[in-house]
């Protein structure tokens, strides 16, 4: 009668816990509870859960949420052994079983007598994780400690594999948010309206891959009408080259704050962009003043091209000045290069994602295809023109995702004299 009621109390205490468990949406609470009812029903002083880690295939511990403690292969060991197999390990004498890890216990400073070691898996019979209860109080766990660890590790098994989906959810929800903030942030770094410049047209346009992307471009009035015009392209794209990106664009701002020497801006802007970037990350950039007086711009590009001038059936297509920013630390910039505007001459700063968009047949959309399509679309407004060309973009690209961050500035002359 005692044993019944004793088994008839821990299957009670086993569905206590299965109800609780049903409610709990607490990864870290969730496992605080399964390590709890284990050390009642199986009268052991301590219980351990390692979790499964598919993508690496390892065991680890969690000691607070979303941090690792003990991590392992998956093959390794007591735990090991429970998980490849996927069967029960019990061990009634640990250090007389070669497969057990010593080094924890001269760490912890406890001394693990016997232990009994089961596999968790969810609904569909994949492994979530490992569960091993550490010295029973009466002596090595028996047959009727297994057949109770039996109906723990199923309730415990689908309610883990539960809370970790749930766990995945709410930070695959969190991130979202992060990036709608981060992309409403970046947005709003843009200009918010094109420029006005007597006797020109001046638009951008922005479109990234990402939520965030590594592109941007600025425009900031200066004295007597002139206008600087700032096209940067980060490595990568995403959140990081999001970062880089602002940065760059901070820099560039700052320094013209000061000076309008371009070579000064370029110098400045790279050092430091040099001394805060790791060296796999760089940035490509135009930073150019548009002098309407004049009908020209000057200007610096690093690593930024093609840059591309139409006016009619002419076309100057050039090269960057030098290398990109953050490449070298201490670089020295030539003096700034220079466009003449023709009437209706339109210049044309674009990211490599306009010229690199490829079809499926892995033809590349690349720079006759844009000059083309420019000189077919010379009456009409440079915003309209970026927004058409996108699309002819999108025609050729057939539905293929956007592959790259896509970032254009447009300057056309309008008038015919000064």
């Amino acid at each position: 009668m005692a044993d019944l009621s004793r088994e008839n109390e821990n299957l009670r205490r086993i569905l206590d816990v299965a109800r609780y468990m049903a409610i709990t949406n607490d990864l870290d609470v969730l496992l605080g509870t399964i390590i709890e009812a284990t050390c009642e029903v199986l009268d052991c002083e301590r219980a351990t859960i390692f979790l499964y880690d598919d993508s690496s295939n390892e065991l680890f511990s969690r000691v607070a949420k979303g941090v690792d403690g003990i991590r392992f292969p998956a093959d390794v060991g007591i735990a090991g052994a429970a998980a490849q197999g996927r069967v029960f390990v019990n061990v009634p004498d640990a250090y007389a079983d070669e497969r057990f890890n010593k080094e924890v216990d001269k760490k912890t400073g406890f001394v693990t007598r016997n232990l009994l070691t089961f596999p968790l898996e969810n609904l569909q019979g994949d492994l979530i994780g490992v569960l091993q209860a550490l010295n029973k109080e009466t002596g090595p766990f028996d047959a009727e400690d297994e057949g109770l660890a039996r109906v723990l590790s199923a309730q415990a098994g689908v309610a883990l594999d539960r809370g970790r989906l749930i766990e995945q959810y709410a930070e695959k929800q969190r991130m979202e948010r992060d990036l709608d903030i981060a992309r409403s942030i970046q947005q709003g770094l843009l200009p918010s309206s094109n420029p006005t410049v007597e006797g020109f047209e001046v638009a951008g346009w922005n479109r990234s891959a990402d939520e965030t992307g590594g592109d941007t471009y600025d425009f900031i009035p200066l004295d007597d009408g002139r206008l600087a015009v700032v096209l940067a392209d980060a490595t990568g794209h995403g959140i990081g080259a999001a970062l880089v990106i602002a940065e760059c664009r901070s820099l560039v701002r700052a320094m013209l704050s000061v000076t309008e020497d371009l070579q000064t801006i370029a110098g400045s802007v790279n050092k430091l962009l040099a001394d805060d970037l790791a060296d796999d990350r760089f940035v490509t950039a135009f930073i150019g003043i548009l002098d309407p007086k004049e009908n020209a711009i000057e200007y610096i590009a690093a690593g930024q091209g093609p840059l591309i001038m139409v006016a009619g059936e002419r076309c100057d297509t050039r090269m960057a000045t030098t290398m990109p920013f953050a490449v070298i630390g201490e670089l020295m910039f030539d003096p700034p290069a220079r466009f003449e505007f023709a009437p209706n001459g339109t210049l044309l700063l674009m990211t490599d994602g306009f010229y690199e968009a490829a079809s499926p047949s892995g033809d590349l959309f690349g720079e006759e295809r844009v000059v083309e399509f420019v000189r077919q679309q010379a009456d009409s407004p440079l915003p309209e023109l970026i927004t058409d060309l996108h699309t002819r973009i999108e025609d050729f690209v057939e539905g293929q995702p956007q592959a790259d961050d896509l970032t254009a500035v447009l300057i056309r002359r309008t008038t015919e004299t000064r």
